[in-house]
């Protein structure tokens, strides 16, 4: 066994002696005392890093994971940004939290910071939606937020999402003024903490939020809609059932093995409805009712600030089809619009650009921005936004973030207004196919261990650009690393492949990113296929799927993943 050098061994005993949480301080003991160099190194290779994510991470000991140290570091340089912003001793930081690991931990030593730098603090009352914290910032007229969850990552990890008094996620320059300000904490013991002097809220927000959702609805709409749903072990449940029950739909049927908040999610393997086999249950759920009874499934991710819908997919092994983001988000315009919806709408640029039509259609402005609620919330006269990862924010006005319970509401109110016109979700996207042209979606998205590998394949696709891909010419490549004036600076990669009209293709499209959440590589490719009516559906749906599939082969094959 390798002698653990000295300078390492310091560095942890020195972080041992003022970590103020028994069990990490167990767990760095115990690799103090195995000797175990490269675990040791792993954790103190670097501090994890504050950015317009805020933090996300493994739970453990050491400045590389998600701990109580790290955290009154982070909520210490929070509350020095917010005291150096001449926030006066009134100000108000509002914290929720999801119920992960440590989360409760993580909300109460914020709130202990806070009240230690002269700052008041509130806590939710109980581990909520995501957007009930955005939403409670706004209506308190706090000067920040911060809300402790790791939203669809692994039972592993934890975060710390951190808002601003607008009611919007920190972008820069105030994430790398917090983070020199984080940096700037050299010990615990420089961080008062007090232990009381914060004040834990009633359930009062929470009324004010589900009576802010009716604003989401059309008063008379149709309501008859049977809905099975899943929290997927997350906070969504009692929020949207009360939600649902406030609108006056019929109560959901909660998928039972998911209904309760369970930090280790015993029944998926990513708590994420994206991922194969999360949705398993929730269709297996459907099926158990009498057959044709279900209309909709819903899905909230574990903070419920995302919604994933199914619908009937008679002939599948499953008999249900989850819907891509995309075509959840372009129905919710698809909606809005057709309610006579009034002002931007706006999603990402590795979203579908079928919204970009459909409101072009309906003369409303539209506007693309990098990937992240941080930068939609910030359009200017927003009214809907939505990104393809199942985010999509339908009462900017209340909750400036997306909202999977707010969305639940609407598309359950499409359902059912479809219902009763006898038709349902997949024919009015047939009808948008046939009106806009066939947008088809798809993801190739490479989960590494080792982020060297997604670096070398943006390094790659850099130095060796692709000139085809799928046999389509890439007639234009823009490097978003040089930025633009509709863009900031991002790490990623955009090509518009030309069509080719022989083959019936129109257009595609192809963005290359590492995620900001996970350690992913994910590439977004759309293909958009033109449509006389709707008898030519079918063959519109064949091409478009197998020219996916030819460019993510060759993009694969370019990247070297």
């Amino acid at each position: 066994m390798a002698t653990v050098p000295a300078e390492l061994i310091s560095r942890a005993q020195a972080w041992l002696a003022e970590d103020p949480d028994p069990e990490t301080r167990e767990e760095l003991a115990g690799l103090i005392e195995a000797d175990r160099h490269e675990e040791l190194a792993a954790r103190f290779a670097g501090t994890l890093q504050f950015g317009t994510a805020g933090l996300r991470g493994e739970l453990g000991a050491g400045p590389m994971r998600m701990n109580r140290s790290v955290v009154i570091r982070a909520a210490a340089g929070l509350a020095a940004y917010l005291k150096d912003g001449e926030q006066d001793g009134g100000g108000l930081v509002v914290i929720g939290y999801d119920a992960r690991y440590k989360s409760a931990d993580f909300a109460r030593d914020t709130a202990a910071v806070m009240v230690g730098a002269g700052l008041r603090a509130a806590l939710l009352p109980r581990p909520l939606p995501t957007p009930v914290l955005a939403f409670a910032i706004r209506h308190l007229g706090a000067v920040a937020g911060i809300e402790v969850t790791a939203s669809h990552n692994p039972p592993r990890d934890n975060g710390y999402k951190v808002y601003l008094g607008d009611g919007s996620q920190i972008v820069p320059p105030a994430d790398g003024q917090i983070a020199d300000r984080i940096a700037a904490v050299r010990s615990l013991s420089d961080v008062p903490r007090p232990e009381a002097g914060w004040e834990t809220l009633d359930d009062s927000v929470l009324a004010a939020y589900l009576e802010r959702t009716d604003a989401v609805l059309t008063p008379g709409s149709p309501r008859s809609i049977d809905v099975v749903y899943t929290p997927m072990h997350g906070v969504g449940r009692d929020t949207l059932v009360a939600a649902f029950a406030r609108a006056g739909f019929p109560a959901p049927t909660v998928v039972a093995e998911q209904a309760e908040p369970d930090p280790d999610f015993p029944t998926v393997a990513f708590p994420n409805p994206e991922e194969p086999g999360a949705m398993d249950l929730a269709f297996a759920t459907a099926r158990s009712k009498a057959p044709g009874s279900v209309d909709i499934v819903i899905a909230n991710d574990p903070d419920a600030d995302r919604c994933a819908v199914a619908v009937p997919a008679p002939g599948t092994p499953e008999g249900w089809r989850m819907l891509r983001g995309d075509e959840v988000g372009a129905l919710l315009a698809a909606h809005l619009v057709r309610k006579g919806a009034t002002g931007t709408f706006a999603t990402t640029i590795v979203s579908s650009q079928l919204m970009s039509r459909i409101a072009d259609g309906a003369a409303l402005p539209y506007e693309e921005t990098l990937t992240g609620f941080k930068w939609l919330a910030r359009v200017d006269g927003l009214r809907y936004a939505y990104e393809e990862a199942l985010g999509y924010c339908v009462d900017p006005e209340g909750v400036r973030d997306k909202d999977g319970i707010t969305a639940a509401l609407l598309i359950a109110e499409l359902a059912a207004e479809l219902k009763q016109s006898g038709r349902t979700l997949s024919d009015l996207l047939d009808d948008l196919a046939v009106e806009f042209g066939l947008h088809a979606t798809d993801q190739l998205s490479v989960r590494v261990e080792d982020l060297s590998l997604i670096a070398d394949a943006m390094r790659r696709l850099r130095a060796e650009p692709p000139v085809a891909l799928a046999g389509l010419k890439v007639a234009r490549a823009d490097d978003l690393n040089a930025g633009s004036a509709a863009l900031p600076p991002t790490d990623g990669l955009r090509y518009y492949l030309a069509g080719a009209p022989a083959d019936g293709i129109e257009a595609a499209r192809v963005v290359v990113r590492p995620s900001g959440t996970e350690p992913k590589l994910k590439c977004y490719l759309e293909v958009v296929v033109p449509v006389a009516d709707a008898s030519g559906l079918p063959d519109a749906r064949a091409k478009a799927t197998a020219t996916l599939t030819a460019i993510k082969k060759d993009l694969s094959a370019a990247a070297g993943i």
